[in-house]
């Protein structure tokens, strides 16, 4: 194939270390355009900016930014921002995991699920360590990671979801194609009194507790591997359709 269009964004913001790395691996293997929110957008999901305009501008490394969510800067990088479409659209590097039921909250996820919508082949990528120190060491080894699947036939209305170990790329063990694992928060609710005495919730921290089969995402992680999982847009439970046909509701 021609050299490829790929776009570029991210949910840490256009000045994260961690969409510096994506761009280098993605510099390798086609000609990169950069939109990315002015912000950090962590667990945005897949929300929309509706109710205030949004507003681009263009940064002296040509990156172009964006005041929205990761969904803003795919729908705008697409359909007004960029003189051409994407053959393929990253997100990321995360600077943290997006495993297992992270990938409902996450924004990174969800850039790279809005670009699927409109039929743009995706990844969402990101690394797992609470530390950045071996995350700029990705580079090459990503970009052999996407040449290998921009090479192949990439599956409709599916993403790919890429979580990279927190070692350097010398010491993986290589690749695991996985399945979602599954996530318990405890404690990772607090209740408190402002210094005017006023109560407030904070949502965050706890312990984390993962379940899953030897095929699943952080398993592989745990293992040393990168972990790619194919995410599906369907989210239809097929199996379940003639038991609950079955059910004969009524109103």
């Amino acid at each position: 194939m021609s050299t490829p269009k790929i776009l570029c964004t991210n949910d840490d913001g256009y000045l994260a270390g961690g969409l510096r790395v994506l761009v280098e691996a993605a510099r390798m293997v086609g000609e990169v355009s950069i939109v990315a929110p002015d912000r950090e957008q962590s667990a945005t999901s897949h929300s929309l900016t509706l109710h205030h305009p949004l507003r681009a501008r263009h940064t002296t490394d040509g990156s172009i930014v964006v005041d929205g969510t990761p969904t803003d800067c795919v729908i705008l990088a697409i359909n007004e921002l960029l003189d051409h479409r994407p053959d393929f659209c990253l997100s990321g590097v995360n600077h943290g995991p997006n495993m297992g039921d992270d990938v409902l909250y996450s924004g990174t996820v969800a850039a790279a699920m809005e670009a699927t919508v409109i039929g743009i082949p995706a990844l969402a990528i990101s690394y797992s360590g609470d530390t950045l120190d071996e995350l700029e060491a990705w580079s090459d080894a990503l970009a052999r990671l996407l040449k290998g699947i921009f090479e192949k036939p990439f599956p409709a209305d599916t993403l790919f979801n890429v979580n990279l170990p927190p070692i350097h790329p010398s010491d993986a063990k290589g690749i695991k194609i996985t399945s979602l694992g599954r996530r318990r928060f405890s404690d990772s609710l607090t209740r408190a009194k402002d210094p005017s005495g006023r109560e407030y919730y904070w949502i965050g921290g706890g312990e984390t507790t993962w379940t899953g089969d030897e095929a699943s995402d952080f398993r592989a992680v745990e293992g040393g591997y990168v972990s790619v999982t194919p995410l599906h847009l369907d989210l239809t439970n097929y199996k379940l359709l003639e038991e609950i046909r079955g059910w004969d509701l009524a109103l």
